[in-house]
């Protein structure tokens, strides 16, 4: 994501600037066409002006009449998040807390001990801890129960807080109650926070020969960890086969996505993306390398795999470099530009839309599979009620038309993912691969349909 503009001024200098500048450039067109009609300026005035007068207006009268002191600058922070929420439900107005979060996301690290948690039946649960981090030296296990946090309980907690309070300043202490199901009761870890590097790539072997690359999002690391895990599968055998793993991976960063495709593809469109300006209308294409390998591949995706993810499984689907198998994506075909503004907060604004190789969009309708095997969770008496767990592109209030032909129909309809099917994939991966090729039907299917190739 780069940036369009980096103010250096005062909150409330801008804010008198930037209404100054507004007013000048909608009068000058007004003048402007004036003249050419032979009417004389001062006549109706442009749509955008009245608007603009309507705000001063609104302001005023809650500054002078609202029940209570206001605050100009949460009016003006209400009124700028108003106005992009209005645009569609992917660009708005982010707080410096998290714009800070969005930039840890995608540089790759943050401050914390270093555990990858879920929610299994309501308790806070560790998939994974990552190696070399604080909570991989006292020995956290996959599997544990996490029952408090600094002495406040993990009952009830959303997963989004209990990793807040996982993370903090670099050398503090947090102290993780743990549960075992080997042990009666209990027993402290108490662990000094690190900088910890998020891991979006892990890789294992399926059977000999046959490759498996999970990629959980796309961050600045992505293609690099994803050409070191290819390099440690070759090491152990040549690759037959492989199978890139795309469910629930929400996105991330647009370039390390086009990367990750270009790895898979020596010629041809990547993806294209078209906005207003010039400078969104862009061709992403495979580099000649001769070092692309033609064993088969089989691309995992869901109804969350979105933006970055859908790039990538549209690039190899179209190319027909792999085949594509699970349920349908997400459906998110557009591009976000993130403005840092000068308090330390951000805008996000939608600039463009993006297309497959074959000129398809996939906004709203998504990445259909080749293959649809919609996923077996243990459990599940009601798959249609978990399908409704999770909102796609084309539920969002305000989403983009799709403005191009559909992506590649499927031979049969795709059921939407599910919270439930992430929170199964998410405990699948701390089995072994054996366990997790019986519980993963998905995955099995498609080592399947590598070993017939």
């Amino acid at each position: 994501m780069s940036a369009l503009l980096s103010l250096r001024c005062g909150t409330a200098h801008a804010a008198f600037l930037l209404v100054a500048v507004l007013l000048a450039l909608l009068a000058a067109p007004a003048w402007s066409d004036a003249k050419e009609s032979g009417d004389k300026p001062g006549g109706d005035k442009p749509d955008a002006y009245q608007e603009l007068e309507m705000f001063a207006n609104v302001l005023t009268l809650v500054q002078q009449y609202y029940v209570d002191e206001t605050n100009m600058n949460s009016l003006m922070k209400g009124a700028v998040n108003g106005m992009l929420s209005s645009l569609d439900p992917h660009s708005g107005y982010m707080t410096p807390e998290d714009y800070q979060e969005l930039e840890e996301e995608t540089s790759g690290s943050f401050t914390g001990v270093g555990i990858e948690v879920t929610l299994l039946d309501g308790v806070l649960t560790a998939v994974a801890p990552i190696d070399g981090t604080p909570a991989d030296r006292v020995g956290i296990k996959p599997g544990d129960q996490i029952l408090r946090i600094d002495g406040q309980p993990t009952k009830n907690m959303s997963l989004v807080e209990s990793m807040k309070k996982m993370r903090g300043p670099k050398g503090s202490k947090v102290t993780l109650s743990i549960h075992r199901a080997q042990w009666r009761g209990t027993r402290d870890f108490t662990m000094v926070r690190a900088e910890i590097p998020l891991l979006s790539v892990r890789a294992s072997q399926l059977a000999p020969g046959y490759g498996y690359i999970r990629i959980s999002n796309f961050q600045d690391s992505t293609t690099d960890d994803t050409l070191t895990a290819l390099d440690k599968l070759r090491a152990q055998q040549p690759i037959k086969g492989l199978v890139l793993d795309l469910r629930n991976n929400p996105g991330g960063l647009l370039e390390q996505a086009v990367r990750v495709a270009d790895i898979f593809l020596d010629h041809g469109t990547i993806v294209s993306t078209r906005g207003r300006g010039n400078r969104e209308q862009i061709l992403y294409e495979a580099h000649p390398d001769t070092r692309v390998e033609n064993y088969p591949m089989v691309v995992l995706i869901n109804g969350g795999s979105a933006s970055g993810s859908e790039i990538v499984a549209g690039a190899l689907q179209d190319h027909k470099r792999a085949r594509v198998l699970g349920t349908t994506s997400f459906g998110k075909g557009s591009v976000q530009t993130i403005v840092p503004l000068p308090d330390g907060a951000a805008i996000r604004l939608t600039t463009a839309r993006y297309y497959t190789p074959s000129g398809a969009s996939i906004q709203a309708t998504g990445i259909r599979p080749d293959i649809v095997v919609p996923l077996d969770t243990p459990g599940d008496q009601d798959s249609a009620a978990a399908g409704q767990e999770i909102l796609r592109e084309k539920d969002l209030p305000g989403h983009l038309d799709n403005d191009a032909k559909p992506a590649h129909a499927a031979t049969e309809a795709a059921p939407d993912g599910s919270r439930q099917e992430e929170t199964f994939q998410r405990v699948n991966s701390i089995m072994d691969m054996g366990k997790r090729l019986e519980q993963d039907n998905q995955l099995r299917r498609a080592l399947e349909l590598l070993k017939k190739d």
